[in-house]
């Protein structure tokens, strides 16, 4: 039921795309609504938890592939230039976000540990590129502003990953000793999980270049040979029990030395066949929130207020300190940081890995709590706040850094 719903569904968000893109209704919550409405009509719950692995594994291909190909679009000359904007938001907004998440999470919800305070906040740091697609496509946006936006949102959820899978390490040592857990998180999450991206970057990225330069591969097959190699990670990861996540996305790094066009296809692929994959999470999201919303207390809702406010636009606000940005586009940078795809693939894979952890359930709700209140209030307000905004813009002095020219240094993505 839930394979054939979805189907039908994606066939008519087709048909109906050109037209849904003039409206406030973004994919995902288009998916995620439409989840929602079949799980309230249908009986559902025991088909759920039956295919329940399957879904983790779907959703974490999804998450594998998103790595992949944020590793594959990082070009290290434009994230110097646009006067450091993308790394501004990473270096000086990223930690004080998992601090100013974990802070709040204690605050409001004290019988959490401050290892799960850390947790909730590393699972919602990262920024949804998929959610604030409109803005960074929008021509009404300043291209350095949409470019920061989107690289940040690149990068942002490979660089949660390691904190998530530290914090559960961590979490662990209470029977094991802090030390030996926290050497082997070293050694098989990062270590093996870095060494095995490298070697199916680093060798499938001159395999493919060699058998382009030499005429041997087709060029309609040059995406898929590409796409068999985050594929490779999660078979070799999970043999050695090293982190996917961290493997795939060090080969998206490792893969363009030997093949410089594994960007173009990376961004291809994503923006084709990867959407099946994006799409379907939302869906599964919709489906599963139905079953949580009954116990979304005040304060979980406030926690989700505060994660996609204070927490994000406050780090954000310092990390722009001294840029000469107006206070308009510091409000518009820190307000469309959505959370969505990272956040429920690393909340799936917090859930499988802690699931009889004391706070476990109360961390899936702030997780779902916070997901859903971002799909929907970054995606109604997406047209309207690039309207308002661009008009703000167009009252700023010709000069303002804002309007400055990107230097030509080639495309991030």
């Amino acid at each position: 039921m839930l394979i054939f719903f979805y189907i039908c569904l994606v066939l008519l968000y087709s048909l109906l795309s050109k037209r849904l893109e003039r409206t406030i209704v973004t994919a995902p919550a288009l998916f995620t609504g439409a989840g929602i409405a079949l799980a309230l009509t249908t009986p559902l719950l025991g088909e759920l938890q039956a295919d329940r692995k399957t879904f983790l594994l779907i959703a974490e291909i999804g998450l594998v592939l998103t790595l992949f190909t944020d590793g594959c679009r990082i070009n290290l000359p434009v994230l110097r230039s646009n006067e450091k904007l993308p790394l501004r938001l990473l270096a000086f907004g990223m930690l004080p976000s998992i601090a100013l998440g974990a802070l709040g999470a204690i605050w409001l919800v004290p019988q959490l540990s401050v290892l799960e305070a850390c947790m909730v906040a590393a699972i919602l740091v990262p920024t949804d590129a998929g959610l604030g697609e409109v803005v960074v496509n929008s021509p009404q946006v300043p291209t350095r502003i949409r470019q920061a936006l989107s690289v940040e949102a690149g990068l942002n959820d490979g660089m949660a990953v390691p904190f998530l899978m530290l914090f559960i390490a961590l979490a662990e040592a209470g029977s094991q000793g802090a030390g030996r857990v926290l050497t082997r998180f070293l050694i098989e999450q990062l270590g093996y999980g870095a060494f095995i991206g490298l070697l199916i970057g680093g060798a499938g990225g001159w395999l493919l270049g060699y058998a382009e330069r030499r005429g041997w591969m087709a060029e309609s097959l040059q995406q898929l040979g590409l796409v068999t190699l985050p594929l490779l990670c999660i078979l070799v990861s999970e043999h050695f029990g090293a982190s996917m996540f961290i493997a795939a996305y060090v080969a998206g790094l490792a893969v363009q030395p030997g093949f410089k066009d594994a960007a173009q296809h990376g961004v291809e692929f994503t923006e084709s066949w990867g959407r099946l994959v994006n799409f379907f999470v939302f869906f599964l999201f919709g489906v599963m929130v139905t079953t949580a919303w009954k116990d979304f207390t005040p304060v979980i809702v406030l926690y989700a207020g505060l994660s996609l406010t204070v927490v994000r636009m406050v780090p954000v606000a310092l990390a722009l300190l001294g840029t000469r940005l107006s206070r308009v586009t510091v409000l518009f940078m820190g307000w469309f940081g959505p959370r969505g795809l990272a956040s429920i693939v690393l909340g799936l894979v917090y859930l499988e890995k802690a699931s009889h952890a004391p706070g476990a359930a109360t961390i899936r709700l702030m997780v779902m709590a916070t997901v859903l209140l971002s799909i929907f209030a970054h995606g109604f307000s997406t047209l309207p706040g690039i309207s308002l905004y661009a008009r703000k813009v167009r009252c700023l002095d010709s000069g303002a850094p804002e309007l400055l020219p990107l230097e030509d240094l080639g495309a991030c993505g």
